[in-house]
């Protein structure tokens, strides 16, 4: 191969180089790159430009370097974690698809209405919240998950003896069922996306380095349509995928489920 020629920083047109070997299968996953010698003579750069093509390749996840033996294309391994997002109405009662046990005592806090989430729950900015945060694990892998569930203090003191404003960290299926009680028909979207972590999520969640957190924001529906409770749920994206059951719905538009 020639000598890199196209414009910009010299490091990063390696690194696109590098990057590209690597998606057409010349380096595949736990493949050893070329020593730094053989990287300078096949790229015609120095060694300061390789070197930093290898580590911002490490930066973005795509290889890792063991001391004393070298550069590897990371070999990401499939999901250890299957997270059943479905919900299912037993009765009176509300079953989620996954079971996971609490790490610590939930944390209770009183927020607001962000830019971010107004839309989501169709109230101004500044309207008042209750903000539950729980540290979750996976009692078979040990994979950890981070959720929060935000209630409108509005939606929390509806129904007989408020019971959401009186323990707005009940768990989300009592949550359910205390909605269902104050007289909601309810239904659910879900959106999933994925990001890189905070330094206070990569902490909890024990993400290594360059590994995104896979999120879902759900929202619970009311009567109407009404947005009555979100919950944002974050795990390690090498570490957990999530998984739902699809069923053809003609009442509503697609992604909601809608309890019986």
């Amino acid at each position: 191969m020639g000598e890199i020629q196209r414009p910009g920083a010299l490091y990063q047109q390696v690194a696109a180089e590098i990057r590209k070997a690597i998606a057409a299968g010349e380096f595949p996953p736990g493949a050893p790159l070329p020593s730094e010698a053989q990287l300078i003579a096949r790229y015609g750069v120095s060694r300061p430009t390789v070197r930093n093509a290898i580590s911002a390749l490490r930066s973005e996840g795509l290889i890792e370097v063991i001391h004393g033996k070298g550069s590897f294309v990371r070999a990401l391994p499939a999901p250890s974690l299957v997270i059943d997002r479905s919900i299912a109405r037993k009765a009176k009662t509300f079953v989620l698809g996954h079971a996971w046990e609490t790490v610590e005592a939930p944390t209770v806090y009183r927020t607001e209405v962000t830019t971010e989430t107004a839309p989501l729950f169709e109230l101004a900015e500044g309207d008042a919240l209750f903000g539950v945060d729980r540290l979750l694990s996976d009692p078979a892998t040990g994979t950890r998950a981070l959720h929060r569930m935000l209630i409108p203090f509005a939606v929390a003191e509806e129904g007989k003896g408020k019971a959401l404003a009186e323990h707005p960290d009940m768990d989300p299926e009592q949550v359910y069922a205390a909605l269902a009680a104050a007289g909601h028909s309810l239904a659910w979207t879900e959106t999933v996306g994925a990001r890189m972590p905070q330094p206070d999520e990569r902490s909890a969640l024990d993400i290594p380095e360059a590994t995104p957190v896979v999120t879902s924001t759900r929202i619970t529906h009311g009567t109407d349509d009404q947005p009555l409770v979100l919950e944002d749920l974050r795990a390690s994206g090498a570490r957990a995928q999530f998984s739902y059951r699809i069923t053809a719905d003609t009442t509503r538009t697609a992604g909601a489920a809608r309890s019986s």
